[in-house]
C-alpha cells in the first residue's frame, strides 16, 4: 500500500510540474520558447556520454552514413537531434493554439500531396507510416484538421495523467489513441472497416522480426505491418512531417513544417512468396530517404540495430 501511495504521489508531482511547464512554454514566443530548447540541447550535450548516450548514437550514425564520418559531423548531429526533440516538445505544447484549420496554410508545405490525396480518397484502408522523425504529433494532426481522422497507435505512459493529457491532445483533432499493448485487433478493426490507422514503422522488432536493410545494415522489423496491409489490402503511406530549415522560418509567425509523402505502397504488387519481406523493405527504404532529408531530426539514440542477424538463427536452430 505504501508503494502505491508513493508511486501515485511522484506520478502526481511529475504531472504537477509538466503543467507548470506547459503554461510557462505555451505562454511564450515560439522563438523564445525555442531559445530555451537549444539552451537545454547545449546543456546535455556537456554531461558524460554515458548520461547523453551519446555512444550510441555516434555508433549510430555512423552505421548510417559510414564509419568515416568526422567526429564534427558526429557532434553536430547529435547536437542537432537534441535541439530538435527539445523543440519539438515546445511545438506540441503550443500546438493546440497555434496549429488550427486555418493555420495549415501558413504552417505547411507540402512534397508529393496528390499521391497522399488519391490513397485517402481511393476508398480502400490506409496505413500510415513514419518513424522517430521530426514531428509525428504534426503530422497526425494535419489528417485530422482535414477531415480524414486516424486510430494512432501509441505506447500508454506509466503517469496516468501524463496519459490522459497526451490523449486528450491527440483526440482533440479527431484522432483516436490506440494502445500499442494488444493494438492488433483494434488496428485490424480499423482497417476492416475501411479506416486509416497511423504508426511508427522503426521500432526493433527483436528475433520474431523480419531482417531488412536500413541505412544498409540489416534491422529487424515488425511483420505485422505488412501482414495487416496484404490482410485487408491497405494501402501503406510512408511520409511524416520535418521542420523547414532557418532560412524558410524567419517571417512565419509561428513553426514551419514540410510534410512529405515519400511513398505509396499498393499491397497488390506484393503478391508472391516473400510479399512480406519485399513490402518491409520497400516501407523501410522510404523511411530511411526521408530520414536523409533531415538527419538531424532523427532520434539517433533509438536502437533501432538492436536485435543482430543471428538472434534469429539461434532461436530457429
Amino acid at each position: 500500500m505504501q508503494g502505491t501511495w508513493q508511486q501515485t504521489a511522484r506520478h502526481f508531482g511529475e504531472y504537477a510540474v509538466f503543467r507548470v511547464l506547459l503554461f510557462i512554454v505555451q505562454c511564450l514566443p515560439h522563438r523564445t520558447a525555442f531559445a530555451l530548447a537549444d539552451a537545454l540541447a547545449w546543456l546535455i550535450c556537456q554531461l558524460p556520454p554515458r548520461w547523453n548516450r551519446y555512444s550510441v548514437a555516434a555508433e549510430n550514425l555512423r552505421t548510417a552514413f559510414g564509419a568515416e564520418l568526422p567526429d564534427a559531423e558526429v557532434q553536430r548531429l547529435f547536437f542537432g537531434m537534441w535541439r530538435h526533440l527539445f523543440r519539438m516538445v515546445c511545438e506540441m505544447v503550443q500546438l493546440p493554439r497555434r496549429f488550427r484549420l486555418a493555420d495549415c496554410a501558413e504552417v505547411l508545405t507540402f512534397e508529393g500531396r496528390e499521391q497522399c490525396v488519391r490513397a485517402i480518397l481511393e476508398g480502400r484502408p490506409v496505413l500510415f507510416l513514419s518513424g522517430h522523425f521530426g514531428n509525428w504529433e504534426i503530422s497526425v494532426a494535419t489528417f485530422g484538421h482535414f477531415g480524414f481522422p486516424s486510430a494512432v497507435v501509441a505506447r500508454d505512459l506509466d503517469n496516468p495523467w501524463l496519459h490522459r493529457w497526451f490523449q486528450r491532445f491527440r483526440e482533440s483533432t479527431g484522432n483516436q489513441l490506440v494502445s500499442k499493448a494488444g493494438a492488433g485487433a483494434e488496428v485490424s478493426d480499423v482497417l476492416q472497416r475501411g479506416g486509416m490507422a497511423s504508426l511508427l514503422c522503426d521500432q526493433d522488432a527483436g528475433r520474431s522480426g523480419v531482417f531488412v536493410d536500413f541505412f544498409g545494415r540489416p534491422a529487424s522489423t515488425f511483420k505485422s505491418i505488412a501482414l495487416l496491409a496484404l490482410q485487408y489490402n491497405a494501402l501503406v503511406v510512408v511520409g511524416g512531417a520535418w521542420r523547414l530549415p532557418a532560412e524558410q522560418q524567419r517571417t512565419a509567425r509561428w513553426v514551419r513544417f514540410c510534410l512529405t509523402t515519400e511513398a505509396v505502397l499498393d499491397p497488390q504488387h506484393y503478391q508472391t512468396e516473400d510479399a512480406i519481406e519485399r513490402l518491409t523493405q520497400d516501407f523501410t527504404a522510404a523511411l530511411e530517404r526521408l530520414i536523409r532529408k533531415a538527419p538531424e531530426q532523427y532520434f539517433w539514440v533509438h536502437r533501432r540495430w538492436k536485435t543482430p542477424v543471428g538472434a534469429r538463427r539461434r532461436r530457429g536452430g
